[in-house]
């Protein structure tokens, strides 16, 4: 096929040997199958923000470094070279996540190189060679529905101990090749530590990997796997081979109000008798 104007730069540069085809176009990039040091792989070509279909990228990027301070003040003033350094953020993130995720041992595409907003990856595929299906496209028995989720929730896990959440994940993002399934499409990955959102939307990735395989077993449906892997998060105790219940009971403890407002009081009067013994 002919080679599309976004590719020609890997080409020209040895990178890419040939555009073999088309594999999907999507809200975030369009993709193509090519040879690449004499592996058959993917190049992942990112869309510009006018042409990206993917919403609130705000709450996403809370909590993503930059550079330095000009190119902060940049983003935030919404400049041109401000929209052209959060468009390099924005595609850095997936690249990043992959290179983090695939060291810890998360089931990733393996990324080989990202050259002008094109990444460079593994291609996965089904046991014939093809590319492999998405999560979506398969129709599951009851076992394989928990053997799925089961391995889904530790790779959730494993991807939590690097400090990482994908963020909108589904059985859209989900490859199955000869060995189960492989997580996709990360740019809206999200830091674990840095951002107010992490919590509720580790809880929304659980919630909808239970809501899918539980139209095939209907047990998933009653489970809360995202609130217990959180709170187990926030506790410090979180290790990839952590035995979950998928059970969490909140706690029924009254919050003794009066208490705490003392408590408030008490160190309000001693800041201020500190204070002016200072000035005395």
């Amino acid at each position: 096929m002919k080679t599309p104007k976004s590719l020609e730069p890997l080409v020209r540069d040895g990178l890419v040997d040939e555009v073999i085809r088309p594999l999907k176009s999507g809200k975030e990039a369009a993709v193509y199958v090519v040879l690449s040091e004499g592996e058959i792989r993917c190049a992942k070509v990112y869309k510009n923000a006018a042409q990206r279909g993917f919403h609130k990228q705000a709450q996403y990027q809370e909590g993503r470094k930059v550079r330095n301070s000009r190119q902060a003040r940049a983003m935030e003033k919404h400049s041109r070279y401000g929209r052209k350094q959060q468009e390099e953020v924005w595609q850095n993130a997936e690249v990043d996540a992959l290179y983090r995720l695939a060291a810890a041992g998360v089931r990733v595409p393996q990324p080989y190189n990202f050259v002008e907003g094109v990444l460079l990856m593994e291609l996965i595929t089904d046991e014939q060679g093809s590319a492999a299906p998405r999560l979506n496209d398969l129709e599951l028995s009851s076992e394989e529905a928990l053997e799925y989720h089961g391995f889904l929730i530790k790779q959730v896990v494993a991807m939590l101990c690097t400090g990482l959440i994908h963020g909108d994940l589904s059985e859209y993002n989900i490859l199955i090749d000869a060995h189960g399934p492989v997580i996709i499409d990360l740019p809206q990955a999200v830091d674990a530590a840095a951002n107010n959102n992490a919590g509720r939307m580790l809880e929304r990735d659980v919630d909808n990997l239970a809501a899918y395989f539980g139209r095939f077993a209907p047990e998933l449906l009653t489970t809360s796997y995202g609130k217990e892997i959180w709170k187990i998060y926030e506790s410090g105790n979180l290790h990839p081979d952590l035995k979950l219940s998928g059970h969490f009971k909140n706690s029924n403890k009254i919050a003794d109000v009066n208490s705490i407002m003392r408590e408030i009081n008490d160190a309000r009067e001693e800041a201020l008798r500190r204070r002016y013994e200072q000035e005395d």
